[in-house]
């Protein structure tokens, strides 16, 4: 099978397509042929320095869209001939950009049936990451006030619609050049993230996915008792002290395989209540230039590379 594999750090140009053998699903492991694979910020720092995986030689991305084709001894959830969507192994190898992945039944779920395939592939990461903020960490409730940073973005602008679905008032922050595709999410309240006058008013929840000094800004207008939901990074040491101070708890994140919060996600595209915006596709070859795009920051949505 084809795949891309990288054996040193570097820039997008490590990036090779190369032929190995076709992984064999373990017990209560599949084998899936993948259709389309998702890009996100964490492939594009795993190639260029040290995160989760090591030192090279491996191949990065965990987004996987495709159809089972074996099923090991004990799989269960999903089945031979299923049409799937996962995020396996994180933040383990799941070496998603190649033409087969084989990881645990339990990580994949059924697609839906309204999704493409580079729509699907573009879901688990960036959805799981906002699902597990905005539910399991935050718990946001109908009625609450909740600013999502950096809401143009692959999490961004499905966190929007999480946050949405729950019944909450949202403020997005982004260019002001993307503040009708946020109004199209159902933003009520879109921000320049430019305008240093910028007045989201009280908040109880901010998901900040913009870094340390944009969780800083945001801190100040959280009431007593909500909460700051740091997923880049976290929220460090200081500023975790600044937020206890001021009656703010301080949430931590780290994206992890979620049955239960993919089931949720499909729920919602199902419901009509959440779509994947993708931007791009690119064919797997290119997964380079993928990557030299997202690392812009200018992506609205999501990247995705196309492998059949």
């Amino acid at each position: 099978m084809r795949l891309v594999l990288q054996k040193e750090f570097g820039g997008p140009e490590v990036l090779r397509v190369v032929e190995v053998e076709r992984p064999v699903p373990g017990p209560t492991e599949v084998l899936v042929e993948v259709h389309a694979a998702g890009v996100n910020p964490v492939d594009w720092y795993s190639r260029a320095e040290e995160a989760y995986l090591g030192a090279p030689p491996y191949t990065v991305g965990w987004d996987v869209a495709g159809v089972v084709l074996e099923a090991g001894l004990g799989a269960s959830g999903v089945a031979v001939g299923d049409e799937v969507l996962g995020m396996p192994w994180f933040p383990r190898e799941a070496a998603a950009y190649a033409e087969y992945v084989a990881a645990p039944s339990r990580q994949f779920v059924r697609k839906p049936a309204t999704m493409s395939y580079a729509e699907a592939a573009g879901l688990p990461l960036a959805g799981l990451t906002a699902w597990q903020a905005l539910v399991d960490v935050a718990d946001v409730q109908s009625g609450q006030r909740v600013l999502v940073d950096a809401a143009a973005g692959g999490v961004g602008h499905l966190a929007v619609q999480i946050a949405k679905a729950r019944g909450a008032y949202v403020i997005g922050t982004s260019s002001a050049g993307k503040h009708e595709f946020l109004r199209s999410l159902g933003v009520d309240e879109p921000l320049d993230y430019r305008d240093p006058n910028a007045d989201p008013g009280d908040l109880d929840v901010v998901i900040g996915l913009a870094g340390e000094e944009s969780h800083r800004r945001w801190l100040e207008f959280i009431s007593p008792g909500g909460i700051l939901v740091g997923v880049l990074g976290g929220v460090s040491g200081e500023l975790e002290g600044t937020a206890k101070a001021r009656g703010v708890r301080p949430g931590r994140l780290l994206v992890e395989p979620d049955r239960i919060g993919l089931l949720g996600l499909t729920e919602l595209v199902e419901a009509g209540k959440l779509r994947v915006h993708v931007q791009q596709t690119f064919p797997l070859e290119h997964a380079p230039d993928a990557h030299r795009l997202g690392e812009t920051g200018r992506v609205t949505g999501k990247l995705v590379l196309t492998v059949r």
